[in-house]
């Protein structure tokens, strides 16, 4: 069994590697309320687009 085919291969159905970033595929960051899962940099792009804003 090569490094290639052992890297990666157990299944990842929970736990940080299981989730990503809808947008990006980013994996670190990821803001998962209210079922968004969009890592912290794409939400500040796009956060006015979602309908969030800042009060202060």
């Amino acid at each position: 069994m090569t490094h290639e085919s052992v890297w990666y291969s157990r299944p990842r159905s929970y736990g940080k590697g299981s989730r990503q970033c809808r947008v990006c595929s980013h994996r670190a960051g990821l803001i998962r309320k209210y079922g968004m899962d969009i890592c912290r940099q794409c939400f500040r792009e796009k956060a006015a687009d979602i309908g969030f804003f800042k009060y202060r």
